[in-house]
């Protein structure tokens, strides 16, 4: 049975929906079909295809559950049961040297980084030591597979928006003791919210009318790429997945030996939540099962239950243990159905669009003996904003072999706290902004705000507050060391 024809009746997890053929329904498929046609006569209209009725059965599934009157029911919700978090702690510290050469390592690598101002593969943003993401990685599992005489390849998944500019970086590891692989994820027809109909007119229309579906696509990507086959036929049965700007999550032998020993099908990370996490994805007990919530999922009115740590402690790090031999199984006997997040964007001619995408975490439910780890929060440290672009490149980290580690010099364990404000948000703005990477090996908090600029060897430490007010521009000198101080916009240094 073709992967993409999913029997909607058996969906019973959230949502008890049976699959309707209303008119939008009809006219979505009605498009499809026209937009298949549209493929030139030397393209690959197979491949065009079988993308598109996966969207379709998505779009379906949609249609279908905002029409059914039932929905997540809240009292259903509880945090999870102690056997379904296993603290990081609490991992077996004998390892066998065989287990690596059974995983498989995969980076979501899908985004550009449009928050932060860029507009190539973000993977390709230079984050430590010229060194980039994507840089950093290889370093890793090359050092992996020479101390331990292994082969442990990686494997990106790339966007249409990312694969042209991945695949020309990657030239430059060609010398390198790994094997890399990459494959294209899904491209999906933006959909007309007013009219439920698909944005791009022809199979080669403009980027702007397509989307990636999110990293719930990897499943299907893996299976029609032909990457989860090769996996298997070259005796790989574990898959270590997180996203490439997460410079955290490197491959953890206590974890891996933990998933064969308990023959857990599928692993996820969480860790404690802070003020900074609350919108981030958790675990729940659903009736009995161990279950992905997101907030795109959650009742309005229950928005702020779902923000508090008292219910929902932890969050998901989007590090996944996948068994390659039971997601063989499950996508086998018809793929996943996983939980639609509707995002709404509004385009640069200011149609409202929607797009309907899935979260990876989502397939827990699928595997048997799932469950999550609760690992340190050393294990999760994305790069979303430049804020976190600036820790990173500071000396509060060192490299040891491409992992990031806090600097021994460094007297807390715990990174400091940094906010920069707007003037700061893009990367070339934060680049103009530092003559050089100020040192904050002592730094507790910083916050600036406003036109700030910062000369060459500056020193911050404890707790520093730089405020410029609309109209004033604030230049901290070369060789200036700040300490406990709060600076405002006329110029006044005030002692904390």
């Amino acid at each position: 049975m073709p992967l993409f024809k999913r029997r909607l009746h058996r969906r019973k997890h959230f949502f008890k929906a049976a699959p309707v053929t209303g008119p939008a329904t009809k006219s979505m498929r009605d498009e499809i079909t026209r937009l298949v046609q549209t493929v030139p006569v030397n393209g690959n209209k197979k491949a065009f295809d079988t993308e598109m009725q996966s969207f379709l059965s998505l779009f379906t599934r949609y249609v279908t559950e905002k029409a059914s009157s039932e929905k997540l029911d809240w009292d259903k919700i509880k945090s999870p049961a102690e056997n379904q978090i296993v603290p990081y702690d609490q991992l077996t510290t004998s390892f066998d040297p065989k287990s690596l050469q059974k995983l498989a390592v995969l980076k979501v690598n899908g985004g550009l980084g449009t928050s932060m101002g860029m507009t190539g593969a973000k993977s390709a943003l230079e984050v430590k030591n010229g060194m980039t993401f994507l840089d950093l990685t290889v370093k890793q599992i090359e050092h992996l597979n020479t101390t331990h005489d292994i082969d442990v390849p990686l494997i990106l998944m790339t966007s249409f928006n990312t694969h042209e500019d991945t695949l020309r970086i990657i030239k430059k590891y060609a010398e390198q003791k790994l094997r890399i692989t990459t494959f294209n994820q899904s491209r999906y027809p933006r959909i007309v919210k007013e009219s439920l109909l698909p944005c791009p007119q022809t199979a080669d229309d403009e980027k702007s009318a397509w989307y990636p579906p999110g990293h719930g696509d990897l499943y299907n990507a893996l299976v029609h790429s032909g990457v989860l086959d090769q996996l298997l036929a070259d005796g790989k049965e574990y898959l270590f997945v997180s996203n490439s700007d997460n410079l955290g999550a490197v491959v953890d032998q206590k974890i891996l030996e933990h998933m064969i020993y308990t023959n857990a099908e599928f692993l996820m990370e969480v860790t404690d939540k802070t003020k900074a996490d609350v919108k981030g994805g958790t675990l729940i007990d659903y009736d009995g099962s161990i279950r992905l919530l997101e907030i795109a999922q959650v009742p309005s009115e229950h928005t702020d239950e779902f923000k508090s740590v008292r219910k929902f402690k932890i969050f998901n790090t989007n590090n996944l243990w996948i068994n390659l031999k039971a997601l063989k199984r499950v996508m086998d006997k018809g793929g996943m159905d996983l939980e639609i997040i509707v995002n709404p964007k509004i385009t640069e001619r200011g149609e409202a669009i929607i797009q309907l995408e899935t979260a990876a975490g989502a397939a827990i439910k699928h595997f048997k003996n799932a469950h999550g780890i609760n690992v340190p929060r050393s294990r999760f440290l994305p790069v979303k904003s430049c804020s976190d672009l600036l820790l990173i490149k500071s000396d509060v980290y060192a490299l040891e072999n491409g992992e990031l580690v806090i600097s021994p010099e460094r007297m807390f364990a715990t990174p400091p706290v940094i906010k920069l404000g707007d003037h700061f948000k893009k990367i070339q703005q934060f680049q103009k902004r530092f003559k050089k990477i100020p040192t904050i090996i002592d730094l507790d908090h910083l916050t600036v705000a406003g036109d700030v600029y910062f000369g060459r060897d500056v020193t911050l430490r404890g707790t520093v507050i730089l405020i410029a007010n609309e109209g004033q521009r604030i230049d901290i000198p070369d060789g200036c060391v700040l300490e406990n101080r709060l600076l405002s916009g006329n110029l006044n240094m005030i002692e904390i």
